[in-house]
């Protein structure tokens, strides 16, 4: 873990001076990193000029590192298929074990195709030049999720003021069910974290809500597409918990592309995200969802970008660092155990 984590501060350097030509013709960046440009004012880096861009003989795609990855794998393969057919060039899985690494390795050039979970997707936006298209969904609407809160079955606990005192898993400090969307609602139920209760990092929402059952942590808040994933998996049984709390629908992990690669490419990676549907085991995976469905950063994460500021998130270096940080001193946490 160290070794990544000096390894992404190194890329970060270098990067922060690797700054492409064509930035110097930029009229607007907004929040973007000064390796991208936004001169369209929809809140993601503007595509690479052709003269610029990058145009691999493989691409590299990879999932939200929130489950077990060896899972997704198997789960995408029939899309990297399509994504093969479509573009015409080897589309590989490149597993990732953190949001700070996924977010690392599209910056740094290695991961060109991906689906971000919903609150790294603003990090991956600023510094990766990350541009999301397309969200889990159905041909009406995009596939959301809410924030619940877990208890065990026969805690005490029934109410939110309950958790006053205790301890509760947060996933980690970029996760916006897991973390910045409790700091931004719970405060208005009369629950501040840090303050009314403790929190604990468990690095994946699998993990927070199997902490609640075998009594690890008193409470979780946890993403409920997670939690109902895991259910008909038989990984968690409905029966051993209760929800306490559930918030507002947020949108789902967010699916798209390096903005550093050429227009070309870009418009036959668009081409293989719309014009798949997914098998049906991909259907069952993922909630009844049967196919991408097109959202826009600036539109459809206006909420998710609120609840960070509210929260005093910043997608930038600093905030990254202080979750990558985070992520470090959990790992280390949890070794010791």
């Amino acid at each position: 873990m160290m070794k990544g984590f000096l390894g992404f501060l190194a890329a970060v350097l270098l990067l922060a001076v690797a700054v492409p030509g064509y930035a110097d013709e930029c009229t607007n960046r907004g929040l973007l990193d000064t390796m991208y440009c936004d001169n369209d004012q929809d809140l993601v880096a503007d595509n690479a000029p052709a003269g610029n861009c990058k145009d691999p003989s493989t691409l590299v795609f990879t999932y939200t590192p929130v489950e077990d990855p060896a899972v997704y794998q198997d789960l995408f393969s029939d899309f990297q298929a399509h994504m093969k057919k479509v573009t015409g060039k080897d589309v590989i899985y490149y597993t990732v074990h953190s949001n700070s690494a996924q977010v690392e390795a599209m910056r740094s050039g290695r991961l060109h195709i991906a689906g971000f979970s919903t609150g790294p997707t603003g990090f991956a936006v600023n510094l990766a030049g990350y541009v999301p298209i397309a969200v889990k969904g159905d041909e009406k609407e995009f596939q959301g999720y809410n924030l619940i809160m877990l208890v065990k079955k026969d805690s005490p606990y029934q109410t939110m003021a309950d958790l006053k005192g205790k301890k509760v898993a947060h996933v980690s400090p970029s996760s916006n069910s897991g973390n910045l969307a409790p700091r931004a609602l719970f405060p208005a139920l009369g629950l501040v974290p840090d303050e009314d209760y403790t929190v604990v990092y468990s690095g994946k929402h699998d993990q927070s809500a199997l902490g609640v059952v075998h009594g690890d942590y008193d409470a979780a808040p946890v993403a409920s597409d997670v939690y109902d994933r895991m259910v008909r998996a038989g990984r968690i049984d409905a029966d051993a918990v209760r929800i306490i709390y559930t918030s507002q629908r947020f949108p789902t992990s967010s699916f798209g592309y390096s903005s550093q690669l050429c227009p070309d490419l870009v418009e036959k990676i668009k081409e293989a995200f719309f014009s798949y549907r997914y098998t049906e085991e991909m259907v069952k995976a993922f909630d009844g969802a049967d196919r991408f469905f097109p959202i826009t950063y600036k539109d459809d994460w206006a909420v998710i970008r609120e609840i960070a500021e509210a929260t005093g998130a910043s997608y930038n270096e600093d905030g990254l660092k202080a979750m990558i940080a985070k992520e470090k001193e959990d790992a280390e946490k949890k070794a010791k155990q």
